[in-house]
């Protein structure tokens, strides 16, 4: 594995404009002609617009359960950024690789296309699984028809990989996610009659105050993950809207809730507390105005992640990656997907740093994709060894027996 074939086919894939408002679609068809140039098949799943698609391939021992390397397709918007560069370019300057999606997370996906070749040809005991997924920036939502399809397939993976920039750490852990907006109707009417309306406004700043007095809760009594940089579950309105002028009483407001949950704590459930103090809210509106009322509208949600510091898999990936650091990332990923619906050990692992995804100028450095490329070459040496088999199907036990 080249660095400067690295270098290329993340060039191709940073020329791909996968906004995920966008169709993905060239970058896949692009994907599968490449596997299918090295005799590797794959599939497609595509969702119900039909602009956009999963991809998934198996290589090696096809009737074997596999470990799975999964990364997403689409990037976020670069509108309303400032870049020195053309973000869907890439761009060279010394160590540094410029391109949107360079870190998060084209760099992964360029550096297990470029080990295509070596896997193809090596004596693989266990399959490798390559699962590039959709519309993840928006809220993990393309992988879901994936994870469908693979749990009616006759052969799953056994282990999931993902490749989301970690500056090539193991992570082993993430928070869980649930974004909701509250639509609040009351009654307009002249400010100089206030009492006769029914103010939005005025009664989402009651949820918003149970919201801001929860996050304090959390703060203060957890349940705490001391493994998170923020040892606990947070909670913040991040928009809101409502009124048309202020001798108006405002008829509507809205406003977006995020709940990030550690693990142990449960964000369907603190949710079920905010819409009871919102059902007792919307009876006092409707007492006032018989078509006032509170609608909750969800976002996105993903589930945590959290694997077992002593899993076998974390053994097996430390030692390939050579050290012994385990990370716990702020920023979600589909790993808690492949961990809840599929049973699947997880881990998160990729070349590059958040710090620079989303960001204008976002960048890879070419030593990253190097220690991706060393990394990969040890897997696939690992996966080769007749032992790998066994330790695959015990799920990474090594003190399970065959």
């Amino acid at each position: 594995m080249s660095q400067t074939s690295v270098v290329d086919l993340l060039a191709e894939l940073v020329a791909f404009d996968t906004t995920s408002h966008l169709t993905n679609l060239p970058l896949i068809d692009f994907v599968a002609d490449y596997l299918a140039s090295h005799g590797v098949a794959s599939r497609r799943i595509v969702d119900e617009t039909g602009e956009k698609a999963n991809l998934y391939a198996t290589i090696g021992p096809a009737e074997r359960a596999g470990v799975m390397l999964s990364g997403h397709t689409d990037v976020v918007p670069v509108s309303g950024q400032n870049w020195s560069v053309d973000p869907f370019q890439l761009t060279a300057d010394g160590e540094r690789l410029y391109g949107r999606g360079t870190a998060d997370m084209k760099g992964f996906l360029a550096v297990v296309l470029a080990a295509v070749p070596a896997l193809v040809e090596a004596k693989l005991a266990v399959p490798v699984h390559l699962a590039f997924s959709h519309d993840e920036e928006v809220g993990c939502l393309g992988v879901r028809t994936l994870l469908d399809d693979l749990a009616h397939q006759p052969v799953r993976p056994a282990a999931c990989l993902v490749g989301e920039p970690t500056s090539m750490r193991l992570a082993t852990s993430h928070k869980g996610k649930l974004a909701v907006r509250l639509h609040l109707r009351g009654k307009a009417c002249h400010s100089g009659m206030a009492p006769e309306g029914v103010n939005a406004i005025h009664a989402a700043s009651h949820l918003i105050g149970w919201v801001e007095n929860k996050a304090r809760e959390k703060a203060a009594e957890g349940p705490f993950d001391e493994r998170f940089a923020i040892a606990h579950t947070t909670l913040q309105v991040g928009t809101v809207q409502g009124g048309a002028a202020l001798n108006i009483v405002p008829q509507n407001c809205s406003f977006d809730l995020e709940i990030r949950n550690v693990p142990e704590d449960d964000a369907e459930a603190l949710l079920a507390e905010l819409m009871e103090l919102a059902s007792s809210l919307e009876k006092q509106m409707r007492s006032s105005h018989s078509e006032a009322g509170i609608h909750l509208e969800r976002l996105t949600d993903y589930p945590g992640l959290s694997m077992d510091d002593d899993h076998g898999m974390v053994e097996f990936i430390l030692a390939l990656l050579g050290e012994r650091t385990r990370e716990r990332i702020g920023f979600g990923t589909e790993g808690g997907l492949f961990q809840r619906e599929l049973g699947l050990p997880t881990l998160v692992c990729g070349p590059g740093s958040m710090a620079q995804g989303h960001q204008p100028d976002e960048f890879v450095t070419r030593e990253q994709l190097t220690r991706c490329e060393n990394f990969l070459a040890g897997l696939i040496a690992a996966l080769e060894d007749p032992e790998a088999r066994r330790l695959v199907e015990n799920g990474f036990s090594t003190a399970a027996k065959a």
